[in-house]
């Protein structure tokens, strides 16, 4: 009988890692990285309660580190398999998964050069070369496109409107003697009537279904999101401040730019400085632009004019690290977008050390803040916070633009579940913190009458 473990993302908003078995092989659906709280990271250096080795072959949803980032450790410690995933994930992992290695090589050498670190050396989950060697067993595949791993397994990827190349997995399971099973792992879903990307395709049915309730318990702000970045930059203007956004290189940066266009084109704001300071962000915008065929229609609006929806007037794409740090001293306001979205690592850690002493600056997070984070931290109103083992006061103004979140919210969920022709078996609430989970199965319980249940961490379930 074939089963499912849940190796991640149970209580937890990161992490993604599911072990299918059947007709004795093992694929594992995502790859992530634990984030957040010091307990959750933990589990990034623990062995997994199975051998990689014995995996033969990893089904990627989307190319966020949360879901990808583990990759490269896997193969380090035995996966050799290939890895599928749409085409366009797999262009943005080729400068994803390097400059994950890259940042935890960084920070742990910086660690060690600090010596903030309560191990010596300080050494990175993996380093770039095993990222590297894990982007030579990727595989990219079409949209809507079935593809068979073993005569008892095959899957194919659907559109999921998160990020490029996002989709929901559904997979066939086809053992000998058994009546087919079909399961269906949604990824993170999109939000609907957004720009860029298209809408979240509908999933019609599936015998199991795992659920993201990353925004379970929440509606999003329903204010317009160019409102309230007009009033925020408009305000810090006035002070003479900088605005600092850290947001996900991909999904947040490209739909910030698209949002700060507008604002330009309808004089709402003035014409600033626009920096996007990640060389995963520079990378990922010119794969935005690349991917046509993703695009919705108001990108396709600014293609037949030939014009570039994702640059604003005065736009810059910061290169080296002597570029992110000129940005520092540059008098003036001006808008620096950098990542990471939780303020988690990278490069806008540098930028909040520098401007976030300063009242006439303002923060602004335009994502889903993990409990734990320097980000979640801010927004609960917290006047410390460290970086790189220093202790820096948080005077500037810190602000939030929930509606730019590129998470489907509880209605949006629900509005996807209701597409189903049929209940599933049984719906597994995965992806979100214990109160969203719980509001999430609560919903689908009572307003759908269907079968939902929330998995443990490394709990094994039998797909009957």
């Amino acid at each position: 009988m074939a089963t499912i473990q849940f190796l991640g993302a149970t209580g937890t908003v990161t992490g993604s890692k599911y072990v299918v078995e059947a007709g004795g092989s093992r694929v594992m659906i995502d790859c992530g990285l634990f984030q957040g709280m010091k307990e959750l990271r933990e589990r990034n250096w623990a062995k997994l309660p199975l051998n990689p080795a014995s995996i033969g072959w990893v089904i990627l949803t989307h190319a966020h580190i949360d879901h990808t980032g583990y990759l490269p450790r896997l193969t380090r410690d035995g996966f050799t398999g290939p890895v599928y995933c749409t085409q366009s994930t797999a262009d943005l992992l080729e400068i994803m998964l390097p400059d994950s290695a890259r940042i935890q090589e960084e920070d742990a050498d910086y660690a060690n050069r600090k010596g903030f670190s309560k191990h010596h050396p300080a050494l990175p989950l993996y380093n770039e070369s095993d990222a590297r060697a894990a982007l030579r067993q990727i595989q990219g595949v079409e949209f809507d496109t079935d593809f068979r791993l073993s005569k008892f397994l095959s899957a194919r990827f659907v559109p999921a409107g998160h990020i490029l190349g996002s989709s929901f997995v559904e997979m066939m399971i086809t053992e000998r003697g058994r009546a087919a099973v079909k399961v269906v792992f949604s990824g993170d879903l999109g939000r609907y009537d957004e720009p860029i990307l298209n809408d979240p395709a509908q999933a019609e049915e599936a015998d199991y279904l795992l659920v993201e309730s990353t925004y379970g318990n929440r509606l999003h702000d329903e204010t317009d999101p160019k409102d309230r970045l007009a009033e925020i930059i408009n305000a810090t203007v006035e002070r003479k401040g900088k605005v600092i956004i850290p947001a996900f290189a991909v999904g947040r940066t490209q739909l910030l730019i698209y949002y700060l266009r507008e604002l330009e084109d309808e004089g709402r704001i003035p014409v600033l400085p626009v920096a996007v300071d990640s060389p995963m962000g520079v990378s990922a915008t010119k794969l935005y632009v690349k991917h046509k065929g993703e695009h919705d229609f108001d990108m396709h609006r600014f293609e037949r004019v030939k014009r570039n929806a994702l640059a604003t007037k005065n736009f810059s794409l910061v290169q080296g690290r002597n570029g992110s740090k000129a940005l520092d001293e540059q008098s003036g306001p001006a808008i620096i977008i950098s990542a990471s979205g939780m303020a988690t690592g990278g490069r806008v850690l540098h930028h909040l050390a520098r401007f976030l002493p300063d009242p006439a600056n303002t923060v602004i997070f335009v994502g889903f803040q993990a409990a734990g984070t320097r980000g979640r931290r801010l927004l609960n109103g917290e006047e410390e916070i460290k970086i790189h083992g220093q202790v820096i006061q948080a005077r500037a103004a810190i602000e939030s633009v929930g509606s730019l979140s590129a998470h489907a919210d509880a209605s949006e969920i629900m509005r996807w579940l209701a597409g189903f022709r049929r209940p599933p078996k049984k719906t597994f609430i995965i992806h979100g913190e214990p109160d969203a989970a719980q509001a999430l199965r609560d919903r689908v319980e009572k307003e759908m009458g269907w079968n939902a249940v929330i998995p443990t961490y490394q709990e094994i379930v039998e797909l009957e």
